[in-house]
């Protein structure tokens, strides 16, 4: 960028004003973004501390948080921003990501507020910001990244139509089941049916009037009965994550969604197996990414193929972003030194 902390590529959004001479207490409006704790977690100390350090290095206009996630402090000169950092990293705090870098990671409360989190939001942003600080910090990428994580299919940060990346929190168990709470939600107005029953997505819930049964094998985990019935149904361990890629705002192909790469992978520290599945796909977006080019976009133009192989994934029925539409299937002799090609058709 056109001004920054030393050290850093990234977390300053230089401004300055081509009417400077009219406008003198504007000639430099520079923004600084500052990593939020995960979960967006604060004490009154700590507000406190940050509203006095920017009443006195900045213009006092605060945005808590940005769409990413960063503390954004708005408005402060050139010459403010070197000490302003060092104050900021002496307690504790670190600049967030800007620019063609990774972005600042966020996430849900996770298990620190919600009954239905299933994997450690709070733990998995923290250890995937400290791992990879020199993407954060550093632009290298063709384009933005964003990394947000939730706890579960809920998705109160809306990471699905947010993030490069999800990481969505699931379940593998099956859905316990209270009859005698569905009964009260039944006997309280809730007609089961039409709220429950008709919405669900993959038409695995049937109500006799008396029990709700759900076919687990075509459940769907959107969470829409769960929550709907809250404290009569429950998602049993195993626990762990959908991984999702490529949602955006529109820029060169419009507006996306998440498409699913990964049905199910583990959650427990340190995260290795998420960590080279991130670096990558990295490479492979460094490689062949044009400038300002998310790495949804890329996947559309050289196609979801290469990169579950440059990734290393096996095609999975979830992975189907909409019906097919190519009447055309080319067989690589892989695939047919694994399987001869009438096997497919069957």
């Amino acid at each position: 960028g056109i001004v920054g902390v030393r050290g850093y590529g990234g977390g300053v959004i230089g401004r300055y004003s081509q009417l400077a001479d009219q406008f003198p207490g504007v000639a430099h409006f520079h923004t600084v973004r500052v990593n939020q704790p995960s979960g967006l977690f604060y004490n009154s100390e700590t507000i406190r501390f940050i509203c006095d350090l920017w009443d006195k290095y900045g213009s006092g206009l605060t945005n808590f948080h940005g769409s990413t996630g960063d503390m954004v402090l708005l408005g402060t000169v050139t010459d403010n921003l070197e000490p302003l950092a060092t104050i900021l990293s002496l307690n504790g705090f670190d600049l967030g990501g800007s620019g063609s870098a990774m972005r600042t990671p966020s996430c849900c409360l996770g298990p620190a507020r919600c009954e239905w989190a299933m994997i450690d939001t709070l733990d998995i942003t923290y250890d995937l910001t400290q791992e990879f600080q020199d993407e954060l910090h550093r632009p290298q990428f063709p384009y933005k990244f964003k990394i947000k994580t939730v706890g579960c299919p809920v998705d109160c940060n809306a990471s699905i139509a947010r993030a490069d990346l999800s990481i969505i929190g699931t379940w593998k168990g099956p859905i316990a089941i209270d009859q005698d709470k569905v009964k009260d939600y039944a006997k309280k107005g809730m007609n089961i049916q039409e709220e429950i029953v008709n919405f669900c997505p993959g038409k695995c819930i049937t109500w006799d009037g008396n029990n709700l049964t759900i076919n687990n094998c075509d459940c769907l985990h959107c969470m829409h009965c769960i929550t709907k019935l809250a404290g009569a149904l429950k998602p049993t361990p195993p626990f762990g994550a959908t991984l999702l890629i490529g949602a955006k705002a529109n820029f060169v192909i419009g507006a996306t969604f998440l498409w699913v790469i990964v049905p199910f992978m583990g959650m427990e520290p340190p995260y290795q197996e998420l960590k080279d599945l991130i670096r990558n796909m990295w490479d492979w977006w460094n490689e062949y990414g044009k400038t300002r080019e998310r790495i949804g976009e890329l996947i559309f133009r050289r196609g979801m193929r290469e990169f579950l192989e440059v990734c290393g994934l096996e095609p999975t029925p979830e992975m189907v972003r909409e019906p097919r539409n190519d009447p055309f299937w080319f067989w690589t002799e892989e695939d047919l030194e694994k399987k001869p090609w009438e096997e497919y058709l069957k």
